[in-house]
C-alpha cells in the first residue's frame, strides 16, 4: 500500500487515467501534413452559391467544346468549364485537370448530391471526365470534340456505366 502513495507513482497513474479518459471523447484526431484526407482551404459553399453555380453552368449549355478551352469565347473542355464557373461564381479557382478535381473538396455519397457539386467519372483508376451537378439527376459538362456543353442524366445508359464519384468543393 505504501508504494501506491509515492508521489511519482501517483502522478503517473493520474496522467495515465487522463490519457485513457481522452480516448472516449468524440474529438477528431489532430491532422498531420501527411494525412490522406483533403484539407479545406476555403469555406464551404452556401446553398445560394451552390445554386448560382448550377444556374451559371446551365447558362453555358451550347458553348462549343474545345480541348484546353476555358472561356465561353474559346470553348470549354470539361475541367475548363468547371474552372470558369467556379472562378466566376465564388472566386475559387479549382484545379485544372480531371485527376486533380478528383481530389478537390470532399467526397460525398450520391444520395447527398446538391446543385453545384462535382461529378467525376472514370471506369479505371484514373478519372477521365467531370461535370457540375445541377439537380434532379442531371449534370452539365463539356463532352467531346465536335460537341457542345450540354445537360445529361446520371442514369442515362452511357453515364450510369462510368463509375461516378461525387465531390463537394
Amino acid at each position: 500500500m505504501r508504494a501506491l502513495l509515492r508521489p511519482g507513482l501517483a502522478a503517473a497513474c493520474t496522467a495515465a487515467l487522463l490519457v485513457l479518459a481522452g480516448c472516449g471523447t468524440s474529438r477528431p484526431p489532430p491532422s498531420s501534413p501527411n494525412a490522406s484526407g483533403p484539407i479545406r482551404t476555403t469555406p464551404p459553399l452556401t446553398a445560394e452559391q451552390a445554386h448560382d453555380i448550377a444556374i451559371h453552368a446551365l447558362g453555358l449549355v451550347g458553348t462549343p467544346y474545345r480541348y484546353g478551352g476555358n472561356t465561353p469565347d474559346s470553348g470549354f473542355d470539361c475541367s475548363g468549364l468547371i474552372g470558369y464557373v467556379y472562378r466566376n461564381q465564388v472566386g475559387t479557382p479549382p484545379p485544372r485537370t480531371v485527376a486533380q478535381l478528383n481530389t478537390w473538396g470532399f467526397p460525398i455519397d450520391g444520395s447527398e448530391l446538391r446543385a453545384g457539386d462535382l461529378v467525376v467519372f472514370g471506369t479505371g483508376r484514373q478519372p477521365s471526365h467531370a461535370g457540375i451537378y445541377v439537380g434532379e439527376g442531371r449534370f452539365v459538362h463539356a463532352p467531346s470534340t465536335g460537341g457542345t456543353v450540354r445537360v445529361d442524366h446520371l442514369q442515362s445508359r452511357h453515364w450510369a456505366r462510368q463509375n461516378a464519384a461525387f465531390r463537394r468543393p
